[in-house]
């Protein structure tokens, strides 16, 4: 005799049907307010999302109480602001804990899907142009593209062999290699670097270095600090300057390059769940990396949405590693041309 099997709903065993269920969160329902105090972001920005994703997150289901996309969303945003999968940010839309991380899951695809979308290189020479503009309205430093910089996201240990994640304070990260615009909009982001190599390293294997070395703009430069090695379209401080125009050119680099260092900043302080105040991120390191573009995604599109971008510096629990800086920069002669080239033309 066959025996029936019943599929059972985890929601509905956790919360029952007098539970708020999926279908009746509405965003309509709740004020500006809550939506930025629990999920981070207002309704026009979350609704913004719900016709980029949607299509995406609507697959087909055998389920009645498929998750919709407005509350796959919002569960997402939760846990990228929040850092947490606590039982408030469920029993706030109606989901188990389960749902919560199958949510993340499911949106973090779909934006990474669409990195490429919103976190580019401009390409035509107008903007280009702005671009280089704008750069030079900060400190005076000419022919600028893009300021880079690294910063360490904790994560779990991926196993106890795996040593290439241990970073040099003895902790499991991913080192992200990120280039902004003096607005603060990403240019480049690469997450998916084992948290042992430093900053020169994971400059070095880049993609970042193989677009500007083949196909790249010819006529400017990206901005690095010292953790970098001086390259004819990377313009580094010197090591110490002597001169009142290398001092000058120390300065405005320095003023320039600051965009990024406060660009990592906001990112950490807008999500939370990088900044390492809930502890490590719980996944792989593949999956890791995707969360953190999927936050560097959310963080332009926030900008193409006019929300702030200097918000006030994260305070987690990740340090970031102290890097030795070895001086090898006359190993590029033609590099050092450039830079003198720089100096003289534009600093003395």
């Amino acid at each position: 005799m066959a025996v029936p099997i019943a599929v059972l709903d985890c929601d509905l065993l956790l919360y029952g049907r007098g539970h708020r269920t999926l279908d009746r969160f509405k965003l309509e329902d709740v004020t500006d307010e809550y939506l930025v105090s629990t999920y981070g972001f207002p309704r026009q920005f979350i609704c913004y999302l719900v016709d980029l994703l949607g299509a995406t997150l609507s697959r087909p289901t055998q389920r009645s109480r498929a998750i919709s996309p407005e509350t796959q969303i919002l569960a997402a945003l939760g846990f990228y602001t929040s850092g947490s999968f606590q039982t408030r940010m469920g029993d706030a839309i109606g989901i188990s804990q389960a749902s919560m991380s199958r949510c993340v899951a499911n949106v973090t695809e779909a934006l990474v899907e669409r990195a490429s979308q919103f976190i580019h290189f401009p390409e035509d020479e107008a903007t280009v142009q702005t671009l280089k503009d704008d750069f030079y309205g900060l400190a005076g430093m000419p022919g600028v593209l893009g300021v880079v910089d690294c910063t360490h996201v904790a994560i779990k240990a991926p196993n106890a062999e795996d040593l290439s994640y241990v970073n040099r304070k003895g902790l499991h990260s991913l080192n992200c290699l990120m280039v902004c615009d003096s607005r603060g909009v990403l240019l480049s982001a690469e997450t998916h670097w084992p948290g042992s190599l430093p900053d020169c390293t994971v400059l070095e294997q880049a993609a970042l270095t193989s677009q500007f070395e083949t196909e790249l703009h010819k006529d400017g430069w990206l901005l690095g600090d010292s953790s970098f090695l001086l390259r004819t379209w990377l313009m580094t401080p010197l090591h110490i300057p002597e001169t009142p125009a290398e001092y000058r050119y120390n300065m405005a680099h320095s003023a320039t390059h600051n965009v990024i260092e406060r660009t990592l900043r906001t990112i950490r302080s807008r999500f939370r769940c990088l900044d390492g105040s809930k502890g490590t991120l719980q996944y792989s390191p593949e999956k890791s990396s995707h969360i953190i573009l999927a936050c560097c995604v959310l963080h332009n599109i926030s900008l193409e949405h006019g929300l702030d971008v200097w918000s006030s510096p994260a305070t987690g629990h990740m340090e970031q590693p102290e890097e030795e800086y070895e001086q090898m920069e006359s190993v590029d002669s033609e590099a050092c041309r450039v830079r003198q080239e720089l100096l003289l033309t534009h600093f003395s």
